[in-house]
């Protein structure tokens, strides 16, 4: 697959990284974030950036499903604060013990271990009280989507899989069910959340999901690829935490060009979904796909 030309997805993604940095701020103005330091230990994670790809995705879908950026707006923030706890987390000695996530030191490093556990936990809850309280009328349905994606059967059944197969022979398709709860599971949501919020057809809203989880398990595949061809710089993040820690990668169990053809393949599923979904061929969904697959960081 061919990565998109010209600016085009360029342009997308600045015009929804804005929007996403917009809304955050926004919701940040109007939580509720505790006493004394904590909610400078809150905001750090928060200002640290990112892709912010789930919140893009949020708006993506939504907006082809013929919504509009308002409603898109809350589960967007909802899904970013969830995702940057599970990062401040994922970061901790227990965990996986990083000291550097989008490109400075991760949260623990900065204000201690146990603010990190409670920045991840303040993250997490507000996620929740800000999608039960803005999201419309579609608020419990979007709370039920994002729960089941971020607990046991998603992301962090996912995590413990993960943790679990360190210095383990696990097979490919362990590896693959890793992968579906670890990361799939959350993009997904993405996708699906947006095409709640628009109170899409359900067989819109089942197309959506899948193609957030072909493009999820797109996502992880070169997330494999690139822990061991990219570099601190560009990733911003610790480049061969896998090797070092024995993780069960698609790159342990087919190797670099085995783990780039899985790429692929799931980004084949990712458009064939986007065409079931109604999706513009050439609109910003195809040409992220390509992006997606052909990104560096």
């Amino acid at each position: 697959m061919e990565p998109p030309q010209g600016m085009e997805i360029e342009a997308w993604f600045q015009a929804s990284l804005a929007w996403a940095e917009a809304q955050l701020a926004l919701a940040w103005k109007a939580s509720s974030r505790g006493p004394s330091a904590l909610p400078e230990a809150l905001r750090y994670p928060i200002d640290s950036g990112g892709k912010r790809l789930r919140p893009c995705l949020v708006r993506l879908v939504c907006l082809e499903c013929g919504g509009s950026e308002d409603q898109a707006a809350a589960p967007a923030v909802a899904i970013e604060w969830l995702h940057t706890y599970s990062l401040v987390h994922d970061d901790l000695p227990c965990m996986d013990d990083d000291d550097l996530r989008r490109g400075r030191a991760t949260t623990h490093r900065v204000f201690g271990e146990a603010t990190g556990v409670l920045v991840g936990d303040g993250l997490l809850t507000m996620a929740f009280e800000h999608l039960a309280t803005h999201g419309g009328p579609q608020a419990s349905a979007m709370v039920a989507v994002l729960a089941r994606a971020a607990g046991p059967a998603g992301m962090v059944g996912g995590q413990y899989l993960d943790l679990a197969s360190e210095g383990q022979a696990v097979s490919l398709d362990g590896i693959r069910e890793i992968h579906r709860l670890k990361t799939a599971a959350l993009i997904a949501a993405a996708c699906e959340l947006g095409a709640l919020a628009a109170r899409a057809p359900a067989k819109v809203q089942q197309a959506a999901g899948r193609f957030g989880w072909a493009l999820g398990l797109c996502f992880q595949a070169v997330d494999d690829c690139l822990d061991v061809t990219g570099e601190a710089a560009e990733l911003g993040k610790t480049p061969g935490k896998d090797a070092a820690t024995d993780k069960a990668t698609l790159v342990r169990a087919l190797g670099l060009h085995g783990a780039r053809a899985e790429a692929e393949e799931r980004a084949a599923e990712a458009l064939e979904a986007a065409g079931q979904a109604g999706f513009d061929p050439n609109g910003p969904a195809s040409a992220l796909v390509a992006w997606l697959l052909a990104r560096r960081f």
